[in-house]
């Protein structure tokens, strides 16, 4: 498997805040890979850093063989990265159907005079995206609502949804920002296996950020822990439960010291 991001160097400032420091990693094509650490450690802006919200001060991060660094949201997004958001982010007042459609539109090709006229190449367009659109709805377990306003659906359908928007701009690489907050423990076990099933079935590339440590040991396939922005460790899980730099991160010095860490970790959340 060849690498399909890389980080070299990241650091991100806020004044005379590090939020992201000198940090170095590299995701494999098709892996399941985690970024863990406590609250403010820096993962979501490593993600926003990503994603183009926030340019880096230092360092380089390479997707599919291009720097990324400083180029626009819309453009990292047609390169083939997509993201959802640890606070649902979906249009409420807009349907399901309409929330997928929206995500979409980095690779619509008409204009807005075509839109506006209706021509017979916008027509053509829109019939695609709408059954392209009722597609993902299906894949994501959420056949029958379309019609449904995003904010009347349940929790978990929500979040479903905001993953098929993502979808819905064909990306290679896809940053789940804690998808199973505030789930119940059904809910959490459906999304393991609908995470896995978008790697193994659709073969997309998953960064994900979770704060339940048992989702993250049960999926992963290698794990960067944060501390105030810096890496302080890095491998599979095993190797991660069992890291005193870890534990102490998340418990406490003490709790490093004296606790058992092949289960502390899994524990911690």
């Amino acid at each position: 498997m060849e690498p399909i991001l890389i980080a070299k160097d990241v650091t991100k400032r806020f004044g005379g805040l590090v939020a992201v420091n000198n940090l170095s990693l590299e995701i494999l094509e098709g892996q399941i890979y985690s970024v863990i650490g406590p609250n403010g450690a820096g993962k979501t802006t490593f993600f926003n850093c990503i994603t183009g919200f926030y340019t880096p001060e230092e360092g380089k991060i390479i997707f599919d063989g291009h720097e990324i660094q400083g180029l626009s949201t819309d453009h990292i997004t047609r390169l083939g990265i997509s993201r959802t958001y640890q606070n649902i982010r979906l249009f409420s007042n807009m349907t399901a159907l309409e929330n997928i459609m929206v995500g979409e539109h980095p690779h619509l090709k008409t204009f807005w005079a075509e839109a506006i006229f209706r021509t017979p190449r916008f027509l053509k367009e829109e019939a695609e995206a709408l059954k392209e659109a009722q597609r993902l709805l299906e894949f994501v377990g959420l056949k029958g609502l379309g019609d449904s306003l995003a904010r009347n659906l349940p929790y978990g359908a929500q979040r479903r949804l905001e993953v098929a928007r993502a979808l819905a701009s064909k990306p290679k690489l896809l940053l789940l920002d804690e998808p199973t907050a505030g789930m119940n423990p059904k809910e959490t076990e459906e999304m393991i296996e609908f995470i896995e099933m978008l790697r193994d079935e659709l073969g997309i590339t998953i960064l994900l950020i979770e704060h339940d440590m048992k989702v993250v040991m049960t999926i992963s396939d290698k794990i960067t822990v944060l501390d105030f922005g810096t890496k302080i460790a890095e491998g599979q899980p095993e190797d991660i439960q069992r890291n005193p730099r870890v534990v102490e991160a998340y418990l406490g010095r003490g709790a490093a010291s004296g606790l058992d860490n092949t289960a502390a970790v899994a524990t911690a959340s």
